[in-house]
């Protein structure tokens, strides 16, 4: 998927005001997401967004976090300076569009190695 197609998925999920804004809380639910995922899983999903969106996932530390969704959410909205709900709604639009971007083996790989609760973000049905 290239770059102008990602954002625009992410600005109409989003309902963002502009393509900078768009690329702004994709650039911060990435880097928050690669503090999570070992640096393998980020690099390796790295190699399937477009670039610049792609080194938001090379900031991560050498062990993952295990943050769990609410603590997630919390720093998705530190980055953003959005309240928790909104920070839900931005990781939504940005992680729907991820699933969307990669194959989804890989999405599923990813979920996997998730905190339970990650599943809707990626716009997957959660667990019953």
């Amino acid at each position: 998927m290239k770059l102008a197609e990602f954002l625009a998925q992410v600005r109409d999920r989003g309902e963002y005001h502009s393509r900078e804004e768009a690329e702004h809380i994709s650039t911060s639910v990435l880097r928050v997401l690669a503090t999570e995922i070992t640096p393998q899983e980020a690099d390796d999903l790295a190699a399937r967004l477009p670039a610049p969106l792609d080194d938001a996932l090379h900031t991560h530390p050498d062990r993952p976090e295990d943050l769990g969704r609410e603590e997630f959410l919390r720093r998705v909205a530190e980055r953003t300076g959005a309240r928790p709900r909104t920070a839900e709604w931005d990781a939504g639009a940005v992680l729907s569009t991820v699933a969307d971007a990669v194959p989804g083996a890989d999405v599923d790989h990813l979920l996997s190695r998730l905190p339970a609760g990650y599943a809707e973000l990626f716009g997957r049905p959660g667990p019953p």
